[in-house]
């Protein structure tokens, strides 16, 4: 294992300036050995969906050691978020979440769901195990999330107040249903849905700026978001700048962890660097994650 002795000094510092009793992350990946190794193979022959991007995976330690890291940086809150890539994968998957939310106390219990027969039963036996909240990748999956097969697990999901960070957004590298529209689709027909969009909704920003404007339960995680990486490529309007600020109580903290190609320091550097006040940086790093999931 690395020694990140003095990255952890520099989050805690970041803390303390806050007066953060901790971190809550919404964007972390816990996943089957087997299947993590294949998401790090596809990053590193640089697949299609990274967007043909360099992108090396900071954090390649075993899944006890990249637990440790974490605590070791004061996250107090994480997510195990997976997700399927064809029928057949999600039930499997949540099973294994639900062992590694049972043994890891401080990852919220997390689940997925894919368009497929059979997915309002398996989503409702998760939410009945105790799922806290669920992952939806649409980019991955090649999916559309308004398909007539997921309307009632959405019902379900919305009905029970869990919230779904939906990767939606057109980046990396757009997929057949990515962008604002058929995400728009499911609200118009779920309003009360508590969607978590993921990256910001990079590079899309302004359109789901729109929808959180609009439905009050949508919020937008930080992953990747106004980072050296992304900035690059995906920079965001600095003219949206006061719409984030003013959604402050509905933007959360995520990382992508451990797949990032930069240290985690760097995701709240980059968040601090945007000038929006400590008040607006302690509700993101912690405070509006410690409401929604109760902590």
């Amino acid at each position: 294992m690395k020694d990140h002795a003095a990255e952890s000094d520099a989050v805690r510092r970041f803390r303390e300036r806050l007066g953060l009793p901790g971190l809550v992350d919404v964007h972390t990946h816990f996943m089957p050995e087997r299947v993590l190794r294949k998401v790090w193979e596809y990053f590193d022959s640089l697949g299609p969906l990274t967007g043909g991007l360099e992108w090396p995976i900071t954090y390649r330690e075993a899944e006890d050691e990249r637990a440790a890291i974490l605590r070791g940086f004061g996250v107090r809150a994480f997510t195990s978020m997976l997700y399927p890539h064809k029928p057949g994968m999600a039930r499997w998957l949540n099973g294994w979440a639900a062992d590694f939310a049972h043994r890891t106390p401080d990852c919220l219990h997390t689940a997925t769901l894919f368009p497929e027969p059979g997915v309002e039963a398996y989503v409702r036996e998760a939410v009945e195990a105790g799922a806290r909240l669920f992952k939806s990748h649409v980019q991955v999956g090649a999916y559309d999330p308004a398909d007539e097969l997921l309307r009632p697990a959405w019902g379900l999901l919305a009905e029970a107040g869990i919230p779904v960070v939906i990767h939606c957004g057109s980046g990396p590298a757009p997929g057949k249903h990515t962008g604002p529209g058929p995400v728009a689709r499911v609200l118009a027909e779920h309003p009360r849905l508590r969607l978590i969009v993921a990256h910001m909704g990079m590079p899309e920003y302004e359109e789901f700026l729109d929808l959180a404007e609009r439905y009050g339960e949508v919020r937008l995680d930080t992953t990747m978001a106004f980072t050296d990486f992304t900035e690059a490529l995906m920079p965001l309007p600095r003219r949206a700048l006061p719409r984030l600020a003013a959604l402050g109580d509905r933007v959360l903290l995520g990382s992508d962890f451990p797949n990032i190609p930069y240290p985690y320091v760097h995701q709240l550097d980059a968040l601090e660097r945007l000038g929006l006040g400590e008040e607006w940086l302690r509700a993101v790093c912690h405070d509006n994650g410690a409401k929604l999931f109760g902590l």
